[in-house]
C-alpha cells in the first residue's frame, strides 16, 4: 500500500492595513526576518520568517484591501480573537520587552493550563497571541 506524504505548511498569512508598517512591526519589534519583498503593482509579496528558522514557515503580510478580508480582520479584532499565534520562550519576558518598545498589550500574560499566553496589537489591524510553556 502506498501512503501519501503529509502536506507541510509553508505559508500562512495575516491581512494588514499597511504593509510597510506591518513589516516594521514584525521585523523591528517582534524580531522576524524579511524573507521576500517582491513589488506587485500597488502592493508587495511580503513575507517574514522566524530568525531561528529562516527556511521555515513564511508569514505573508497580505494587504486587507478585499472587503471580505477587511471585514474578517475587523471582526476578529473586535471580538478579541488573535489573527496569529507565535511561540516565544517566555511570554512574561516578551511582554515586558514589547511594552518597553511601546507595544499595546491587550492581554497580559495569563496561565492557561500547559501554556502562558498574552495578546498584543500589531498596529496593522490584528491582535497577535504569544505563547510559551507554563
Amino acid at each position: 500500500m502506498t501512503t501519501t506524504p503529509a502536506p507541510r505548511i509553508v505559508l500562512t498569512s495575516v491581512h494588514v492595513d499597511d504593509q510597510a508598517r506591518a513589516l516594521a512591526f514584525y521585523t523591528d519589534v517582534l524580531g522576524f526576518r524579511l524573507k521576500h519583498d517582491v513589488p506587485l503593482g500597488e502592493h508587495r509579496w511580503l513575507t517574514v520568517v522566524s530568525a531561528d528558522d529562516p527556511d521555515g514557515v513564511e508569514l505573508v503580510l497580505e494587504p486587507d484591501d478585499h472587503p471580505a478580508a477587511r471585514a474578517y480582520q475587523q471582526a476578529l479584532a473586535a471580538d478579541g480573537i488573535p489573527a496569529a499565534s507565535f511561540a516565544v520562550d517566555d511570554v512574561a519576558a516578551a511582554v515586558t520587552a514589547l511594552e518597553a518598545r511601546g507595544v499595546r498589550v491587550v492581554q497580559q500574560p495569563l496561565a492557561m493550563g500547559p501554556v502562558v499566553t498574552a495578546v498584543v496589537d500589531d498596529t496593522c489591524g490584528n491582535l497577535v497571541q504569544l505563547t510559551s510553556p507554563a
